[in-house]
């Protein structure tokens, strides 16, 4: 008999699917007795829902259980594979199925790929109930679906397993007739370090476990290192337009903000192993550098500026060490954010005084019309006086006496505000430029 005529077996993930609510792991938020999605499953009478968590969590298989329950047709769409036709194709089978008496789970796994078109030739359907919409991502659906889809579907937010329940599946994995049906020993010490390397993914779990137990044989025993030797290199969670870019790049700016070298160093890690341009890093450590550090240290911003040539310059992986010195030197360097709040005050001022004229005195006067109309007249160079400074007033009347950087009390800005001080002191005491002091603090 042709070996064509045995369909090869599923594979261990597929087989293990949870059949029941009591069988998924983790998701008590969501699915315990009194926890409202399991409750609405449990009578029966979920409406459209957009479930939204990591790989591996359960999203397809809440979608199948809600079906169960509730004794509706599935009904699958790829939004890669199939397009507007087949939506109508959907609609149509749903309006006839519903006239039967039998309602329509429509599933669509990776929502987020569905483009604008298909997004809105769902809308009719969802909002009339011709079909419940059942939308499984890995995407923030608020960056992903359009505001009239969402506010037809209630999102529900999945968590990565944790090793205990990665655990708990990889135990039922091994003992359950559907799995390995007990044919290999597990060690205690190899479910643990596979629990961990899962990173929250019972899918991920199961395909190594299911590796492990072929490289193995029926009989052997799974020990730490055959999981190593069946695990693939693990992937970091990350993607470079999706809200893992901005997570990841937020948790980096804050941990240089906090001063927090060790914080800095793991998510600049995590970065540049998920595939980030490390050029957007070097773009952003420059921001940090002037955001964050500013004059508390203004040896930090030539610092990220050269982090960013040398990348350039050296490349991966090699250029990647320059970043890491960057992030390093902005988290321990004295922090200041007053020259970005100037700069803000100072945008602000001038938005709501976009006409103020320039005083007269420090206009400049290439014409003898223009010294005529007092153009300049009245500027004093600063450099005439031994200590380099005359008081004279260099903003709109508008705006006399308005304060927009303050140094702080920490680093450079310690000596930038005893100059400041100092300059104060002598705008006091020579209000018109009379007389000059000895020397500068």
């Amino acid at each position: 008999m042709s070996d064509g005529l045995f369909a090869p077996p599923e594979p261990l993930a597929a087989r293990m699917r949870p059949r029941s609510l009591d069988e998924v792991a983790g998701q008590a938020h969501l699915l315990a007795v009194g926890a409202p999605l399991g409750d609405a499953i449990r009578r029966g009478d979920v409406g459209s829902i957009v479930l939204w968590g990591p790989p591996g969590t359960g999203k397809t298989t809440l979608a199948r259980l809600v079906a169960g329950h509730t004794d509706r047709h599935f009904v699958p769409f790829s939004a890669v594979s199939e397009g507007i036709p087949r939506v109508r194709e959907i609609i149509r089978d749903a309006e006839q199925r519903r006239l039967l008496g039998r309602g329509t789970i429509l599933f669509v796994d990776e929502i987020h790929r569905l483009h604008r078109g298909q997004q809105d030739a769902f809308l009719p359907a969802v909002e009339q109930g011709i079909v419940t919409l059942i939308g499984a991502t890995t995407e923030n659906p608020s960056f992903e679906l359009n505001a009239a889809l969402l506010s037809r579907a209630r999102v529900w937010v999945l968590e990565a397993l944790a090793p205990d329940a990665i655990a708990a599946v990889l135990d039922r994995a091994v003992h359950d007739a559907r799995g390995l049906g007990g044919t290999v020993t597990l060690e205690a010490e190899a479910r643990d370090r596979l629990s961990v390397v899962a990173d929250g993914d019972a899918r991920r779990a199961l395909t190594i476990l299911e590796a492990a137990a072929q490289h193995v044989g029926e009989g052997g025993t799974i020990t730490p290192e055959v999981v190593e030797a069946a695990m693939a290199r693990r992937l970091a969670a990350h993607d470079k337009a999706g809200e893992a870019h901005y997570d990841l790049i937020s948790a980096l700016h804050k941990a240089v903000r906090g001063s927090d070298p060790q914080g800095a160093l793991y998510w600049l890690a995590r970065i540049l192993q998920g595939g980030e341009d490390p050029m957007f890093v070097a773009r952003r450590l420059v921001r940090m550098a002037s955001e964050d550090i500013g004059l508390a240290d203004p040896g930090a911003l030539p610092v990220a500026l050269a982090g960013r040539d040398a990348y350039h310059f050296l490349g991966s992986p090699e250029g990647e060490l320059a970043l890491a010195e960057v992030a390093v030197h902005l988290a321990t360097a004295p922090k200041s954010n007053r020259v970005y709040a100037a700069w803000k005050a100072a945008q602000a001022a001038a938005a709501e005084t976009p006409a103020a004229p320039v005083p007269l005195h420090i206009r400049n006067a290439p014409t003898s019309l223009m010294r005529e109309l007092g153009y300049g007249k009245g500027y004093r160079y600063a450099f005439d006086d031994p200590a380099a400074y005359v008081p004279q007033e260099y903003l709109p009347e508008a705006l006399r006496g308005a304060m927009f950087y303050e140094p702080g009390p920490f680093g450079h800005e310690r000596r930038i505000a005893e100059r400041l001080q100092w300059w104060a002191e002598r705008a006091a005491a020579h209000p018109a430029g009379e007389g000059s002091p000895a020397s500068e603090p």
